[in-house]
């Protein structure tokens, strides 16, 4: 049977979904799961990254964590760790441009943290030679307790499943997901108003609520405030409280409804970054204030790096700034996708001084 089909008869049994369930089967179920089966990273597959986009996005966070290591003293020994290392294109960027930091390196003990069978193999394969090779983990929570953490995460927030709440004139209720009188899969509402208390909206509010975000936040920064260090965690999201229907599914580059091929798309739900930082500060880290992806990587120099490698490579010009344009225009990636700093009290990290 095909995840759809087991879904369906799973909710002709049980009841309809929550959107965070059906999240969840759709990405890691262990026989159909997008993730767990079939993730297509690239200009080939069905979305592209940013450290897919240009190599430079990838090589100032590794001068970010370099300087992030500095700042912290130079300890002999600390965590390096990737949360969601995709293909592995991030992290080989970041090493490459560590190498100018030869004792970064050498202090460094990489770990990365992905449950993706498929993408652990690319990413084996991505970093054979790389400086450092990493040993892999399936959550934060065993990553080693005994040293500073610095670890960066892009485009991992928004694969950690959301519940979805509609306001309606009677008051909140949950967005499920069913099946109609064709016994298609089918977004409908809980019968019954909830009785929690939730934010007053207009009708027809969408709220999306994620407790997985929520713990990322909670253990990440625990910690940091225990171990010392920082973490750098960018994405598309918001960087306010807010309403909206975000959840969306890419398949060959194009969106198509949630509830078309489950398993075959990646499915995703914007960042909440307030939550996040919120909880990391709960569990007793500090956040630096939200940024703009375009803003953090242009207080980090990128313009200039692009301007130094098109006077090297000046066949690269046109491309150089195209891939600029990308990573920070306000109508691509620029905007759309914010920077988030988690770190240890009294920590300043790079680009987010008086932000």
């Amino acid at each position: 049977m095909s995840l759809e089909q087991r879904l369906k008869a799973q909710i002709a049994v049980d009841g309809p979904l929550t959107v965070a369930q059906y999240m969840t089967a759709c990405l890691h179920d262990p026989q159909d799961g997008y993730y767990a089966t079939r993730p297509r990273l690239g200009r080939e597959g069905d979305f592209i990254t940013a450290p897919l986009a240009s190599q430079m996005f990838g090589e100032l966070l590794g001068l970010w964590a370099v300087e992030t290591w500095m700042r912290l003293g130079e300890p002999g020994a600390f965590i390096l760790a990737e949360a969601g290392p995709g293909d592995g294109t991030l992290m080989s960027d970041i090493l490459r441009a560590a190498r100018l930091a030869p004792g970064f390196l050498a202090a460094a003990r990489l770990h990365l943290i992905e449950t993706s069978a498929p993408l652990i193999e690319a990413q084996r394969q991505r970093l054979t030679d790389a400086a450092l090779q990493p040993l892999w983990v399936d959550s934060i929570a065993a990553l080693p307790a005994d040293a500073p953490l610095i670890l960066l995460s892009n485009e991992l927030l928004d694969c950690l499943p959301a519940r979805q709440f509609v306001r309606t004139e009677r008051g909140w209720a949950e967005r499920m997901v069913g099946l109609d009188d064709q016994g298609a899969l089918a977004f409908g509402l809980a019968s019954r108003p909830l009785d929690r208390v939730m934010p007053d909206a207009t009708p027809g509010a969408v709220l999306e609520l994620s407790a997985a975000q929520q713990a990322f936040g909670s253990e990440l920064g625990a910690i940091l405030a225990r171990q010392g260090g920082a973490a750098l965690l960018i994405d598309y999201g918001r960087d306010a409280p807010g309403t909206g229907d975000t959840l969306q599914a890419l398949q060959g580059h194009r969106k198509l409804s949630p509830l078309d091929s489950p398993g075959a798309a990646d499915l995703t739900i914007h960042a909440d970054f307030p939550a996040v930082a919120a909880a990391a500060i709960a569990a007793g880290a500090q956040a630096a204030p939200i940024q703009t992806q375009g803003q953090f990587l242009r207080r980090l120099g990128i313009i200039e790096r692009a301007q130094a490698l098109a006077r090297a490579h000046p066949d690269r010009a046109d491309a150089l700034q195209r891939q600029l344009a990308r990573l920070t225009g306000d109508d691509q990636m620029g905007t759309l996708f914010k920077a988030l700093a988690l770190h240890a009290p009294g920590l300043v990290p790079p680009g987010f001084e008086s932000a």
